[in-house]
């Protein structure tokens, strides 16, 4: 695509996402062709969906599609994707023997497709099994977002009766997941700050709007800086197609929005507590964005550990 196309191409999908949710956005998506586009051009595509979405704070299946594109690129849709429990990014099976043990969650999409794409770790790399979906237990998952629809999925499983068990690449997915989850995060984070913004100016005190006080501007320009960089990290990231540098990204990405949160709930005041108000709706998402395919916390932690049994930091790179 060159650069009107891809202007387009994004225009068209943030209408999309500001019309649609859910399975509607599904529909809506598949009649664009956004698969297709995901096929040939995966971060354009990932970039303009995933933060067209967190900024409409939509909803829908595509993070199963861009996992399966890595896992079971002939099969991706029409299966869903089991994923790591919250907080981790490593792969939500084991195999035990003869048993596959699972435990993880799974999109809405769960609740659409009749197989599932489950990947276990063993000694030798990890290895993926298309499951009926009826053969796991599925619950709802409590929490704060509930609009998401994520389900836990927990079960013990023969290995003989599975079908697949077929060798992926689980770093390659976790990585191209946690991008497309990273510019959710930074979708999530520019409505945030338009809403304190916006706030900002329309607010009065003392006879002029608050966005005329100094410590008001300062938050939001953190904020703007905050967005900006987890932008660029995730730009960067990819370019690199390196596991931890899409590591990074995703806890930076998790970081600033959190950061973004917090100012704008400063700068919003009282009017951002309440229920009537939609800044909650977009502060419940990134709780939870944050926690899926590793947490920012968790993530910063094992780049650390890596740093300290290395002896070496991640070689740098042009932002």
């Amino acid at each position: 695509m060159d650069a009107a196309e891809r202007a387009l191409f994004a225009d068209t999908i943030r209408q999309l996402t500001v019309q649609h949710s859910g399975d509607e956005l599904d529909a809506a998506l598949d009649g664009l062709g956004w698969s297709e586009a995901l096929a040939v051009d995966r971060p354009i595509a990932v970039t303009a969906l995933f933060e067209a979405v967190g900024e409409a704070n939509a909803t829908s299946s595509a993070l199963d599609k861009v996992l399966c594109s890595t896992l079971t690129p002939s099969e991706s849709d029409t299966v869903a994707v089991a994923l790591p429990p919250i907080r981790t990014c490593d792969a939500p099976a084991r195999i035990d023997g003869s048993q596959v043990t699972v435990r993880g969650l799974g999109t809405r999409a769960l609740r659409r497709h009749d197989t599932v794409v489950i990947v276990a770790s063993e000694q030798n790399g990890h290895t993926s099994f298309v499951v009926p979906t009826s053969a796991l237990k599925r619950e709802s998952a409590r929490g704060l977002d509930p609009e998401l629809r994520l389900v836990e999925v927990t079960g013990s499983l023969e290995r003989g009766a599975l079908a697949g068990g077929a060798v992926v690449d689980w770093s390659a997915a976790v990585t191209a997941g946690q991008l497309a989850l990273g510019h959710e995060l930074v979708g999530a984070a520019r409505t945030m700050l338009e809403l304190a913004r916006v706030h900002a100016l329309e607010r009065m005190q003392f006879g002029r709007p608050i966005a005329s006080f100094q410590a008001v501007r300062h938050r939001l320009a953190e904020s703007l800086v905050a967005i900006e960089a987890a932008a660029a990290l995730l730009a960067a990231a990819w370019d690199e197609q390196d596991p931890v540098i899409a590591a990074m990204a995703k806890a930076v990405a998790g970081r600033s929005a959190r950061t973004v949160a917090r100012h704008s709930q400063q700068v919003l005041a009282g009017i951002g507590f309440t229920t009537e108000h939609t800044f909650h709706h977009y502060f419940r998402r990134i709780v939870v964005l944050d926690q899926l395919l590793g947490a920012s916390s968790e993530l910063t932690r094992r780049l650390g550990n890596d740093a300290l049994a290395t002896g070496s930091l991640p070689a740098t790179f042009p932002l």
